[in-house]
Parts: structure tokens; sequence; C-alpha cells
């Protein structure tokens, strides 16, 4: 992306946001070429998030996981120490994607209260027990039901709980502390309907194509799962396309 940069390329996009997610906050800075993306943890919807003060900041049920997981991770620097805690109870314990919460040396923390999770944590456990009980109290709306937004949800305590709202009251309870894991920046670079990088006047740039995550302006504060893959796949055809008969008009093929 430098290079095109220095190239002439146009910088387009949201630079200041990025597909960032919840991730292992005890695991290595630069990832796992094992684990890949096994150390993000997307299971949040069926419990609840809190800071390192006990408190939780995001609706955890406003949505399918698939629609929120690439926008939450970016709250969590915005909280002290730039971490937070997901917080499960064993009626959730199913519902965990095991190859993101049971693989390797997951991060976690397990006790069978929510006193005794709040001090092997280091939060408060006065706030953390009345920030549970207050949530709990708080819970109304249908059955839970985790394959579909269920309106089971929390009133009159902020931020609300959507869907997904079930009262913390079954243990052992286990918590996994997290943090920012970004994967690619919103920014890149601008190019047109062929794929071809444009400069900074609007004009192709000759011979440069891009795809993927280089490409900037498709996505802005939020990514639904999966789309950067088909981004990928339909600019990467483009470009293909675009470059082959760019190098044909040139008669270095027939």
């Amino acid at each position: 992306m430098r290079m095109a940069l220095d190239a002439g390329a146009q910088a387009y996009g949201h630079w200041s946001g990025c597909h960032a997610v919840a991730w292992d906050a005890g695991a290595r800075p630069t990832g796992d070429r094992e684990l890949t993306n096994q150390l993000t943890c997307g299971g949040y919807p069926f419990g609840i998030v809190v800071n390192t003060d006990g408190r939780r900041f995001v609706d955890e049920g406003a949505d399918f996981r698939n629609y929120t997981y690439a926008k939450y991770g970016a709250e969590i620097p915005r909280q002290s120490g730039s971490t937070a805690v997901q917080i499960f109870d064993a009626k959730a314990a199913g519902l965990l994607r095991p190859e993101e919460y049971a693989s390797g040396d997951v991060t976690s923390v397990t006790s069978d209260s929510i006193r005794g999770l709040a001090r092997e944590l280091g939060i408060d456990e006065g706030q953390l027990a009345s920030m549970v009980e207050e949530f709990n109290a708080a819970i109304t709306g249908g059955p839970f039901n985790p394959t579909v937004r269920d309106g089971s949800r929390t009133e009159g305590v902020t931020p609300p709980k959507s869907n997904w709202a079930q009262p913390l009251d079954t243990p052992p309870y286990t918590a996994y502390p997290v943090t920012c894991g970004i994967t690619f920046t919103f920014g890149g670079l601008r190019i047109d309907p062929d794929a071809r990088v444009l400069d900074t006047r609007g004009l192709p740039v000759p011979g440069l194509y891009a795809a993927g995550e280089l490409v900037g302006g498709l996505f802005y504060f939020n990514y639904p799962g999966g789309s950067g893959l088909t981004a990928g796949s339909v600019f990467g055809r483009r470009a293909g396309r675009s470059a082959a008969v760019g190098v044909a008009d040139r008669g270095s093929i027939s």
C-alpha cells in the first residue's frame, strides 16, 4: 500500500476505522501462525462484557455476532488498560465455539461465584457482584433462543442487552480477558469498477490493480462477517481480467 501511495495512488476510505475483534488478551502480540483466527472471542452475545471496573459498556445482544464482532473490538481500547472481560455461566458454555474458547492455551478464569471470579480478575468484588445482580433482575421478554433474535432483553440497565439475555446464575462462571485484535484498516486505495487503482486526479495508474483489503471505501465503522472474502473474490477476478486485457492491449500476449 505504501509503494502504491508513493507511486501516486489515491488514499481512500475510512482510515481511522478498522476490522477490530475481541482477541485473547493473553495471546502473543504478534499472533500465532498455528492458531491463526482461533484467538478471536466471538461468543459475547451469550454472556456479558465488562471492563476492568466491573461495568458493562456494549449491548452484547444488539445483533448476531457476524454483524457486531468487527466493531465491538474497537470499543475495548476505549476502556481502562485497553482490556475487557467476557463472562459466561455454565448455561452458556455449550454455545461457545470450541475453536475459539477451547483451543491452545486460551486465557481464562473459572470460579463457583461471581465474587470469586472478581478476585481472580482483580476487579472490585462488590461492583461486579452488584452489577450482575442488577443485570439478572432486569431481564425480561421471550424465552432464550440462540438461533434467532429472541427478544429476551434487559430493561432499566445501561447499556441494555437487546437479545439473548439470560441471568448469570449457574456456576461455574468463566471469564475470558480480551483486548482488541486488528485485522485490517478500512482505509486503502481507490479503485474503479475494473479494479484499476486511481491516482489523486481520479485517473488509472498504468499497470496497477488492487483487490482484497488493499481496497479502501468498502467498509465504514463496521463489517458484516464474510464480506471481505466476497469483495476479494469479486475484485480479484476483475483485477486479473483487467491486468490480462491491459497486457494484451500492449501486444505482449496474443
